[in-house]
């Protein structure tokens, strides 16, 4: 028989847990996988604001390349917390790495592409380029007679 729940599927199953939930936060990344981001249009170009909580600057790398802008992240982190004696009590390695991709067209230079990272927030202005429209060009066959 189920029991209702307030918090999880089952009331007793969330009280019994209760008791191993710090162990359960450590082997949680630290760090999310997902790069979450705000996109505004305004009349010169659009902005992205990219969330990378924990990573440095030195981490993020942003490249161009077929119209694509791709942002990628990496992060190498040990924490160590020792007793006097110098055992161990906790020992912690967070490791990973995310990227997205962004179409931006092609008429787009990387040169024209702006990017600063503050406060955990990779803030990139793209601007907006006016492309002419192209004229179809009628291809005629020749007609032999």
């Amino acid at each position: 028989m189920m029991m209702p729940s307030i918090f999880g599927e089952n009331l007793f199953d969330d009280f019994f847990d209760s008791v191993s939930r710090p162990i359960k936060a450590f082997r949680q990344p630290s760090i999310p996988q997902v790069m979450r981001t705000d996109v505004k249009e305004t009349d010169k170009g659009f902005t992205l604001d990219i969330d990378l909580p924990g990573y440095k600057k030195e981490d993020i790398s942003a490249e161009l390349k077929d119209g694509y802008l791709t942002v990628s992240a990496k992060t190498n982190e040990e924490h160590e917390e020792k007793e006097e004696d110098g055992t161990y009590i906790r020992k912690e390695r967070t490791f990973g790495s995310c990227s997205r991709s962004f179409y931006i067209g092609e008429e787009i230079e990387e040169n024209e592409v702006k990017a600063k990272f503050e406060d955990g927030i990779l803030k990139v202005f793209v601007p907006k380029k006016e492309v002419a429209p192209q004229v179809e060009e009628r291809k005629y066959i020749s007609i032999e007679g």
